[in-house]
């Protein structure tokens, strides 16, 4: 019995060339009901197609017509259903941003790789942060701080100097972006099971933002963020180059 395999792509011209080369070879099934979705593009466009797909139990294969392409497998026309069966899994949890914003509204977004903090104009954040209901840092003057699941642990959160985290880790990371005070304080690791929350000080003169996988909602005054174990993406990798050796072999380059 052969594999029904749906295919989606970027906007890329390079993702677009690939999607009619490969629809052609081996058709293309709807998304419901099929065994494995294939995703086109880069890193993003991946988490675009992880959240468009949540409630689909199909797991998704990426393959790289984008730039970085962490999550995503080389790409081939060759052999497709070949790779797809003998694919390692990967279950990945998204974090939930929960925000309150100066107007007082709240907004709720999904996040696979972090939820960001960042000031919003030229004077530095401040920001107080506690760690299931108990203050433990009252006042953290910085750009900005996020926090990474281990999936997204080699994205911003190592661009700030976070640490990488093996996947298989029940920790979150949790990191400062060019915090002045406490001076060069670099952030913490957590429990997977904890919920930080962070409290804007002085919001009128120092505003922030929230980002959840690229998602801005602006002039928060409180986000509290949690994993979300009840939401499982499942990503599939060819073998020997799952998440857990992609993440192992980026602390050695």
């Amino acid at each position: 019995m052969s594999l029904k395999i749906a295919f989606c792509a970027s906007d890329a011209a390079i993702a677009q060339s690939a999607l009619r080369g490969l629809t052609r070879r081996y058709g293309d099934h709807a998304e419901q009901g099929a065994d494995a979705i294939v995703a086109l593009g880069g890193d993003g466009f991946m988490l675009q197609t992880l959240h468009r797909t949540q409630d689909n139990p199909a797991p998704v294969y990426g393959m790289n017509r984008g730039t970085v392409g962490f999550l995503m497998n080389e790409y081939s026309e060759h052999g497709l259903p070949e790779r797809l069966e003998a694919a390692e899994v990967a279950v990945i949890n998204p974090l939930v941003m929960r925000t309150v914003c100066g107007d007082g509204s709240e907004h709720r977004a999904l996040a696979i790789n972090e939820v960001s903090l960042l000031r919003m104009g030229p004077q530095a954040a401040k920001l107080r942060i506690s760690v299931d209901g108990k203050v433990r840092l009252a006042e953290l003057v910085c750009d900005g701080a996020l926090v990474a699941t281990p999936a997204g642990s080699t994205a911003y959160n190592y661009s700030a100097h976070g640490p990488i985290l093996p996947i298989g880790a029940d920790v979150l990371a949790l990191t400062a972006v060019a915090a002045f005070r406490p001076r060069r304080w670099r952030g913490a690791l957590l429990p997977k099971s904890a919920e930080v929350s962070f409290e804007v000080l002085e919001a009128e003169k120092r505003p922030v933002m929230a980002e959840a996988d690229s998602r801005a909602v602006r002039d928060v005054r409180q986000v509290h963020i949690r994993s979300e174990p009840r939401i499982e993406h499942r990503v599939l990798f060819d073998p020997g180059h799952g998440l857990e050796e992609r993440l192992i072999q980026e602390q050695f380059v």
